[in-house]
């Protein structure tokens, strides 16, 4: 008989964790809070790194069906709008990385990942409940969730995001930091804006304390944009007027090239909405038993919130992912072993790119001297220094 994971959280951390846990062959039971699956309309970057995880998993076909393949990463002024520095991806990446740089719209990804657990048996999908606590005694975890039952299994898995539950209580480290960074995030169908205003690459203007990034997901039909700024939030984002999102956006855009606001201007043009969220992390993992303990290990953002500056929130999660399946598959050690292993392999490398996150947002959001070294930087060494070989290999 498996051994079975109880799985919280229903993202794609969560999704991942599943699929790596069949592949382990273990019986899964996850948990998810909303009535249903789904995503918000945001786009991701796929790294090589990641990339070969899910190729791994035998997801490339699907993959295909969805992804944009931009054919270079850039770095720009917001405010001359001058191109600083360039990457090449597409067939570049393949010859080092082994893999593509591919882009993505989020509900795509969920949904490829949804799809190939749904067809797994030995996968139990539970939608309206989450896990609300835990204890674990003699070789067994129980969880209950919020419908107040109580279900045993052999190990836990706390995927739950950034305000995870299960790190509440294995952790008590309190809610996550306010960062002082507002993501303001827009999707608009590519035909429907002026063509100087699309794209085929990723592009990241660079300004003084903000920076903007813009890319194609869903085979090039829509555009991803994210526009980070720095201030405060409103105090209650859930009743806030996202009508007033532009005209303040557009201040804090005062300053920026005429490119840039042009198509900030234009997403409510072609029907499309910009949306905020703050951003909210913590501080880099210090050990492994802060994704780790007993029966009970975290994944994704419950273990390693970061800043969006890497663009390696979701590849991290999915590559916590294939390390469980390493560690599940261990299947001569106790079960704490495996999680303990599974912690021991992932903390420094999450650490790294936390660490490296905060680095590029300090370096991306530059003022005075620091923004003339970084550009000067990017003229000269352009696509050498943009280039992550440790992150792409996937090395610490």
């Amino acid at each position: 008989m498996n051994k079975q994971v109880l799985i919280a959280g229903g993202g794609i951390g969560g999704l991942a964790a599943a699929i790596a846990a069949v592949r382990a062959d273990w019986d899964v039971r996850l948990f998810e809070r909303a009535a249903q699956f789904s995503e918000v309309g945001a786009g991701i970057q796929l790294g090589p790194n990641v990339v070969r995880r899910l190729q791994a998993w035998g997801l490339q076909r699907s993959l295909q069906q969805v992804v944009a393949c931009p054919s270079a990463l850039r770095a720009c002024s917001a405010v001359t709008g001058q191109e600083l520095g360039r990457l090449p991806l597409g067939a570049d990446m393949v010859q080092r990385y082994g893999a593509s740089y591919l882009t993505i719209h989020r509900a795509d990804l969920h949904q490829i990942l949804l799809e190939a657990l749904q067809v797994l048996p030995q996968a139990h999908l539970n939608l309206n409940q989450f896990v609300s606590s835990y204890s674990q005694q003699d070789g067994v975890v129980t969880i209950r969730t919020s419908t107040g039952k109580l279900i045993e299994g052999d190990a836990l898995i706390g995927a739950d995001g950034v305000r995870s539950a299960v790190r509440a209580q294995m952790l008590g480290d309190g809610p996550p930091r306010v960062t002082g960074h507002l993501a303001y995030r827009a999707m608009v169908h590519q035909a429907n804006l002026p063509k100087r205003l699309r794209t085929s690459e990723v592009t990241a203007w660079m300004g003084p304390q903000l920076h903007a990034i813009q890319y194609p997901v869903r085979r090039g039909e829509l555009q991803n944009l994210v526009v980070i700024v720095q201030g405060p939030a409103p105090e209650d984002l859930d009743h806030w007027d996202h009508s007033a999102n532009l005209p303040d956006l557009l201040q804090h855009l005062q300053g920026a090239c005429g490119y840039l606001q042009d198509l900030v201007q234009h997403v409510p043009d072609v029907g499309g909405e910009w949306r905020l969220w703050p951003v909210a992390d913590r501080q880099p993992v210090s050990s492994e038993t802060q994704m780790a303990q007993g029966l009970v290990a975290l994944l994704g953002d419950a273990a390693h919130p970061m800043r969006p500056y890497l663009a390696q929130g979701a590849g991290m999660a999915i590559e916590d992912a294939a390390e469980l399946q390493s560690a599940l598959s261990m299947h001569d050690l106790d079960v704490s072993l495996r999680l303990r292993r599974y912690a021991l392999n992932r903390w420094q490398r999450n650490a790294r790119v936390q660490e490296r996150s905060l680095r590029n947002g300090r370096i991306f959001h530059a003022t005075g001297p620091m923004r003339w070294g970084r550009d000067l930087s990017l003229r000269a060494l352009g696509g050498r220094i943009m280039d992550v070989p440790w992150l792409y290999e996937g090395a610490l």
